[in-house]
C-alpha cells in the first residue's frame, strides 16, 4: 500500500480550504458594483479591475489572486443566468452542492500584453490563475480545480510540478483513481463541453456567417469591427468584452459582428481571418479606397486603442476641399445631389466620415474648414451658424439643409442627419422628375410657323404638315392643348426634323391675323369666318385639304386619319404658299 506524503495531505487541505472560500466571495462587491447594476457598469469595472490588477503590470503581492476574483467575478455577473442564480441561491450553479462543475471547465480568460496575441498573457478563471509563455515557451504556472482536461500542475505543461510530485497522485488517493480518469472529486462532474463552448456571444455581437457578410458587410459602406475565433480558444470572453464596450464608445459608427472558425471555416479561410492560438480582431475598413478591406488589429486588447484604430478606418468618402477654390455655381451640376459640411473642425469629422461611408454612392459630398460665420464665403452661401450642412440639388438649386447643429452622441447625431440626408434626396428626386416632365413638355411644345422656321419644319422633306391656325390666345391655348395630345396619342409627331426623320406628320401652329396671306394660298376667303381650324399640307406636291369642323381630340384624329389613309379629297394650292 502507497504511503501518503504529510505535505501532500497537508496542500490538498490548503487547496480545498481556498476553493470553499473562493466559492463564498461575492462577485458584486469584487466588481464594486451595486446588485442592480447594469451591463454596461458590470463591464466598466471589469475593465478597469482588470487592467489595474493584470499579473504583467501589477507585481504586487496579491494581485494575481486579485486578478482571478475579478475575472471569475465578472464570469457570474456578464452571465444572465449564472448571475441570477447566484442572487437566488448565492453560487452561480443554482442550488450549491448538487453540481460540481464541468471536468475540463476552469472558465479562463486571456489578457494579452503588448505582444498581441500568441505572445504572452495571463490565463485566470475561478480558484485559479495561470501564465501562459509566449510562442515556443512551454512554461505553465496553474492553480485550478478544472477536472479532466484542465489545468493542475504546478510545473512545467504536462510534467511533475517543483514539489516533486503530481496532483493526479493526490488525487487517486482519495478518490481511486487519477484526474483523467475521472470526473471532478471522483466522478461528479457534468458535461465535458468547456465553458467557452458553452457561452454563446453577447446580443450586440451579431454572428456572422456568409451571407450576412456579402449582404450586410462587403462593400456596404459601414465600417465593422470584427471578431475571429474557434470556441476552443482561451480568452474569447475577454475579446468579447473589448468588442462590447468599443461598439459602446462608437454607437452608430461602427457595427459588431464575430466569426465562429470552426462553423464557418470556409468563410474564414476566403477572409484570411483564421485565428491561431488566440480570437483575433479585424476592422472592414474604407481607409484606403472605395472598396472595403480587412485590416488586423495588433496592438494591445485596450478598448480605447481599439476605438482608436476604427476611427482611423473609417470611411473618407468625403473631399476635403477650400471654399476658396469650390465651384459654387449652379452651373456645376452632376449625377448626385451634392452636400457640404462647414464645420471648425481641422479634419473631416467622425460623423460627417461614417455618413459619407453610408452615402457615397447617393450623393457627392464635400466639407471644409472654416474660422467663424464672418467669413465672406459662408456669407456669400447664407449660413448664419456652424456647423452647418448646405445642399445642391443636381439641377444646381441650392438649400440650407441644417445650421448651428448640435450633437448629444454619436449614435443620435448620425440617425437625426441621416434622416436629413434622406429627405434631401428624395426632394432631389422630385426635383429631378418634374425637370425631366418640363423636358417632355417642352418637347411636346408644337413650333410657332415663322419665315425663318418653315423650310425646317414643313418644308419639300415632310410629307404631311398639320397646321393649327388660331386668331385668338384661348384659340391657340386650345389648339395647343389639342395638338400636343393627338400627336402623343395616335400618330407621333416628328421629334427631330433636321436629322430627317421619315414620321408621317408633323404639328405645328400659326398666327393667321399676322400672316394672311400665307393663308390665301390655301383659300382666297384666308378662313376668315373660323376663329380655329386645321390645313393638312403635303409640300412636296402642293396640295391641302382643310378642316373647320369642331376641333376636338377625336374629330381631329379622325381627320389626322382620313388625310393619311387617303380617305379626304386633297385640292391644289392657288400659289406656293409664302411666311412673311
Amino acid at each position: 500500500m502507497k504511503v501518503r506524503s504529510p505535505l501532500s495531505l497537508a496542500l490538498l487541505s490548503t487547496l480545498l480550504l481556498l476553493y470553499s472560500e473562493g466559492k463564498t466571495i461575492d462577485p458584486y462587491k469584487v466588481l464594486g458594483v451595486d446588485k442592480n447594476a447594469s451591463q454596461r457598469e458590470i463591464q466598466k469595472a471589469f475593465h478597469k479591475l482588470s487592467l489595474q490588477h493584470h499579473p504583467d503590470k501589477n507585481k504586487n503581492k496579491g494581485a494575481q489572486e486579485k486578478f482571478a476574483e475579478i475575472n471569475n467575478a465578472y464570469d457570474i455577473l456578464s452571465d444572465e443566468e449564472k448571475r441570477k442564480n447566484y442572487n437566488m441561491y448565492g453560487d452561480e450553479k443554482g442550488a450549491p452542492g448538487f453540481d460540481a462543475g464541468h471536468p475540463g471547465d476552469h472558465g479562463g480568460y486571456t489578457y494579452f500584453t503588448s505582444g498581441g496575441p500568441g505572445q504572452s498573457g495571463f490565463t485566470s478563471g475561478p480558484g485559479g490563475w495561470q501564465h501562459m509563455g509566449g510562442q515556443g515557451s512551454s512554461q505553465t504556472f496553474s492553480f485550478s480545480f478544472g477536472g479532466s482536461g484542465g489545468s493542475r500542475s504546478f510545473g512545467s505543461r504536462g510534467g511533475p510540478s517543483s514539489f516533486g510530485f503530481d496532483l493526479d497522485d493526490i488525487f487517486s488517493g482519495f478518490f481511486g483513481g487519477g484526474m483523467k480518469d475521472r470526473g471532478q472529486f471522483g466522478g461528479f462532474g457534468g458535461s465535458s463541453r468547456s465553458q467557452s463552448q458553452s457561452r454563446s456571444s453577447p446580443k450586440s455581437i451579431k454572428a456572422i456567417n456568409s451571407e450576412v457578410f456579402r449582404k450586410e458587410i462587403a462593400d456596404q459602406g459601414m465600417t465593422w469591427l470584427l471578431l475571429s475565433y474557434t470556441p476552443s480558444l482561451q480568452g474569447k470572453q475577454y475579446y468579447e468584452s473589448s468588442v462590447e464596450e468599443v461598439a459602446n464608445l462608437l454607437q452608430g459608427a461602427i457595427k459588431v459582428g464575430s466569426i465562429n472558425c470552426e462553423t464557418e471555416s470556409s468563410l474564414c479561410k476566403d477572409l484570411g481571418v483564421l485565428p491561431g492560438k488566440a480570437p483575433r480582431l479585424f476592422v472592414y475598413s474604407y481607409k484606403g479606397t472605395e472598396k472595403g478591406s480587412l485590416e488586423e488589429y495588433r496592438g494591445d486588447l485596450i478598448a480605447k486603442n481599439v476605438k482608436t484604430f476604427c476611427q482611423d478606418h473609417l470611411p473618407r468618402f468625403s473631399k476635403r476641399i477650400s471654399l476658396k477654390h469650390f465651384e459654387l455655381s449652379s452651373s456645376n451640376e452632376g449625377k448626385y445631389p451634392r452636400v457640404m459640411l462647414l464645420s471648425t473642425k481641422k479634419d473631416t469629422p467622425v460623423i460627417w466620415r461614417v455618413l459619407s461611408g453610408l452615402y457615397h454612392k447617393r450623393f457627392t459630398l464635400y466639407d471644409a474648414e472654416v474660422h467663424d460665420v464672418s467669413d465672406p464665403t459662408v456669407k456669400t452661401l447664407g449660413v448664419d451658424a456652424l456647423p452647418a450642412i448646405i445642399g445642391w440639388l443636381s439641377n444646381g438649386e441650392k438649400h440650407i439643409l441644417k445650421s448651428g447643429i448640435s450633437v448629444k452622441d454619436l449614435k443620435s447625431a448620425i440617425k437625426d442627419l441621416s434622416t436629413l440626408l434622406d429627405s434631401f434626396e428624395k426632394k432631389n428626386r422630385k426635383a429631378a422628375s418634374s425637370q425631366t416632365s418640363k423636358m417632355q413638355t417642352d418637347s411636346t411644345e408644337l413650333p410657332l410657323l415663322t419665315a425663318s422656321n418653315f423650310d425646317a419644319v414643313c418644308g419639300d422633306k415632310t410629307p404631311v404638315c398639320i397646321i393649327g391656325a388660331f386668331r385668338t390666345s384661348r384659340g391657340r391655348e386650345k389648339l395647343e392643348s389639342l395638338l400636343s395630345k393627338v400627336s402623343q396619342k395616335s400618330l407621333s409627331r416628328r421629334q427631330n426634323v433636321a436629322s430627317g426623320s421619315r414620321d408621317s406628320v408633323s404639328y405645328m401652329l400659326l398666327d393667321a391675323t399676322k400672316q394672311p396671306s400665307f393663308l390665301s394660298a390655301f383659300d382666297k376667303s384666308g378662313f376668315k369666318s373660323s376663329d380655329t381650324f386645321l390645313v393638312a399640307y403635303k409640300p412636296r406636291k402642293g396640295k391641302f385639304a382643310a378642316f373647320t369642323g369642331d376641333t376636338t381630340v377625336e374629330e381631329v384624329e379622325k381627320f389626322i386619319s382620313f388625310v393619311l389613309n387617303g380617305d379626304v379629297q386633297f385640292s391644289g394650292t392657288r400659289q406656293k404658299p409664302v411666311l412673311k
